[in-house]
């Protein structure tokens, strides 16, 4: 889930390549929908949406669907040691999150996230995978 139509795109173009089906949503009630009535593999999740924020999202995603991976983006910067703001990609990884990407993120690295988060939930890569892309 993200609301930026770009972020949204470019996830969706890149993951049909790699040969998986994609559902978009582009807030957090919408894909909060859309994980109540379909199955996914794997949950690409931006932390900062308008409405439902993405930590909000994946606190009811995982009431609902507590065996669906969650991948985390963000486009703010990931906080140093010296830096006193909170570091919400750590965040949500400390709170179920699988995996995270800041944005902008390489198209290898997202598929290598992807790739990561199918294998360790025993889905394995090879078939195609349902998912929902959302981001700022």
């Amino acid at each position: 889930m993200d609301d930026d139509a770009a972020v949204q795109l470019t996830v969706r173009l890149l993951l049909e390549r790699a040969g998986h089906s994609v559902v978009t949503a582009d807030d957090g009630r919408k894909g909060l929908a859309a994980c109540q009535t379909e199955d996914f593999d794997l949950l690409f999740l931006d932390i900062f949406m308008p409405g439902m924020d993405g930590f909000e999202t994946m606190r009811l995603v995982r009431q609902h669907r507590p065996q669906v991976p969650i991948i985390v983006i963000s486009g703010r910067p990931i906080s140093s040691e010296g830096d006193s703001a909170p570091d919400f990609l750590t965040m949500a990884t400390k709170l179920g999150a699988i995996s995270s990407l800041q944005k902008p993120f390489r198209p290898s690295d997202l598929l290598a996230a992807v790739a990561g988060c199918l294998e360790a939930a025993g889905r394995g890569s090879p078939r195609p995978t349902d998912g929902v892309a959302s981001s700022r």
